[in-house]
């Protein structure tokens, strides 16, 4: 798969395929249309680029240790800034992916529970039983031979798993309203602003859609009728649901025993909803492709979950049990990591190595690039699950891999989004294999995540248990 794109080498402006330079103007569109563009194959080599745009320095570091020291030894001096504050704020408004500072800190100490471990053992179920809903579905399409998009019925499938884990049945009715209207929100923040990446002023007007507009209407009525009524039934009853939501409504800082208000519920379900269904969906999405196109390991996968499994529905306890399926998941978003870029801001004047980093410099640290170094990844193209043998693991730098981030802003949902994949992958691959349509072009686009720019046409085979 080729990236045509232009180098962030320090001093240059960037090149086309013909080694032509490229005017800072075409640099941005392509920033616009595909965040992984304008990084060539020699991107995925070099230790730290940099590249001046209008008023806005911009970093790409590229080395497990300087990414530590971003993520983990010196994160305070690196918050995410403005940028990610103007393109994501219209959406998630002051949610756990956009906050910062305090309020950052009491909005993550409020919402941590939701996620603990016990809690994930019971989200299981749903996971499993919605999986299976897709699997019997799957049968018609088995039968036809028609192709379908297993993009977009991933999508469905984890907006059903996230739906209900989030509201349990308030949402059934109107899922796919909603999912839409999702989807238009994140196509619309994947596409930043020219006035955001050259770093001109907050105060001027970025346009925004109409359908991007009604789009955060339908979301922002939803959410706060759910609210309503959950309040309501709540105070009633006496009791809440045990769902995502209801353990948020319920949940107190522990520090001032204060819940959230309806806007911050808003916008961690809005985040909890969009990042928790998208992501998982185009890591299976990519998943299914990989495995196309490498029967031997197809094989294997098979093997594991027919002898664990023999046919039954996959549950928590098994996961243990299913460590290929594991190996599998990781090294799929490995090579197509959903969260292909994380961006922080220099807050002063700071150094990595021997390379100097200016205060407000716009510093980029790339899953997609740092997973295909080949210094950290021998033959990094090559799709092989066997580099998450446990031994492998324990040789490679810890941040030479992550999908997730990492130091205290690792992302919330990283244990939900790791079963969840998993449980899917061993749902439907214990009862189907996926073949690619031939001739299908298959090009990631790096958006807000790292899509099938055409979707990913497949059919599906029973297979014979």
């Amino acid at each position: 798969m080729s990236h045509d794109a232009s180098p962030m080498q320090a001093g240059t402006s960037g090149t086309s395929r013909t080694g032509k330079p490229i005017s800072a103007f075409k640099f941005l569109r392509r920033i616009r249309d595909n965040g992984i563009s304008i990084y060539p194959a020699s991107a995925h080599e070099v230790d730290f680029a940099s590249r001046r745009l209008g008023l806005q320095q911009f970093i790409l570091l590229n080395h497990p240790d300087y990414i530590q020291h971003v993520l983990v030894r010196n994160q305070e001096n690196y918050p995410k800034g403005r940028l990610t504050r103007q393109i994501l704020g219209p959406a998630l408004g002051r949610g756990l992916l956009n906050s910062e500072g305090a309020f950052w800190r009491r909005q993550r100490r409020i919402s941590a529970p939701s996620f603990h471990h016990k809690r994930l053992i019971e989200l299981a179920q749903v996971m499993s039983d919605t999986a299976i809903k897709t699997a019997d579905k799957w049968q018609t399409a088995a039968q036809s031979g028609e192709p379908l998009d297993i993009a977009r019925d991933m999508m469905r499938l984890t907006m059903e798993i996230v739906a209900k884990s989030l509201f349990s049945h308030d949402i059934a009715g109107s899922i796919d309203e909603l999912g839409a209207a999702i989807r238009v929100m994140i196509d619309s923040i994947g596409r930043p602003s020219l006035l955001d990446l050259l770093g001109l002023p907050e105060w001027l007007p970025r346009p925004r859609s109409s359908e991007f507009t009604a789009a955060m209407a339908l979301i922002d009525t939803t959410i706060y009728e759910i609210l309503r009524q959950r309040r309501a039934a709540t105070q009633a009853t006496g009791e809440n649901a045990g769902d995502l939501l209801g353990m948020l409504l319920a949940a107190r800082d522990e520090e001032t025993g204060e819940g959230m208000s309806d806007r911050q519920l808003r916008d961690e379900v809005v985040t909890i909803f969009a990042a928790g269904h998208e992501t998982t969906a185009v890591a299976m999405s990519w998943t299914w492709y990989l495995l196309s196109q490498h029967p031997q390991c197809e094989a294997r996968l098979h093997e594991e979950l027919d002898q664990v499994l023999a046919g039954r529905v996959p549950c928590f306890a098994d996961l243990e049990q299913l460590p290929y399926t594991r190996m599998v998941f990781e090294e799929a978003i490995r090579l197509y990591p959903p969260a292909f870029s994380l961006t922080r801001v220099a807050a002063a004047d700071d150094s990595v190595g021997p390379h100097h980093i200016p205060k407000g410099a716009m510093v980029t640290l790339s899953p997609w690039v740092t997973h295909r170094n080949p210094r950290l990844w021998p033959d990094p193209e090559r799709f092989d699950p066997e580099r998450f043998l446990p031994e492998a693991v324990r040789q490679r730098h810890k941040f030479a891999y992550f999908p997730f981030g990492g130091g205290l802003r690792v992302c919330i949902g990283n244990s939900f989004a790791l079963m969840e994949g998993r449980l899917i992958l061993a749902a439907l691959a214990q009862r189907y294999r996926l073949r690619l349509e031939p001739d299908h072009p298959v090009k990631p686009q790096g958006r807000i995540t790292l899509r099938p720019r055409h979707g990913m046409r497949m059919t599906i085979e029973a297979r014979s248990l």
